[in-house]
């Protein structure tokens, strides 16, 4: 299992109608063949020193291997997604990481 971890931070002026925009083409990448699994969420209300709460939201896809992610990278529905969307956003952090057996 290959994850691919996505933490947007979007523009502080952007209104209702656009954040759901936002959302709504998050959820568009949900229909790309490769993805296995896809989750969307926003900071939860933990409050430690250890956790970053300043990202607006989060983005976790699975894919079955790396393979599907770089399927996923090429696809229209993405290329379009990050062509929109990228000016609504002052930040994106990626993680991509290998699941571990058994996990």
């Amino acid at each position: 299992m290959f994850l691919h971890t996505v933490f947007f931070w979007l523009r502080s002026d952007l209104g209702p109608v656009q954040v759901a925009d936002f959302e709504a083409g998050v959820r568009q990448l949900m229909l790309i063949h490769t993805v296995r699994f896809c989750y969307l969420g926003t900071p939860a209300e933990t409050d430690r020193p250890v956790i970053d709460r300043t990202y607006s939201y989060q983005l976790v896809v699975g894919f079955d291997d790396r393979a599907g992610h770089d399927v996923y990278q090429d696809i229209d529905i993405h290329l379009d997604f990050v062509k929109r969307f990228s000016s609504f956003w002052t930040k994106v952090q990626i993680y991509d990481a290998h699941a571990l057996a058994g996990s």
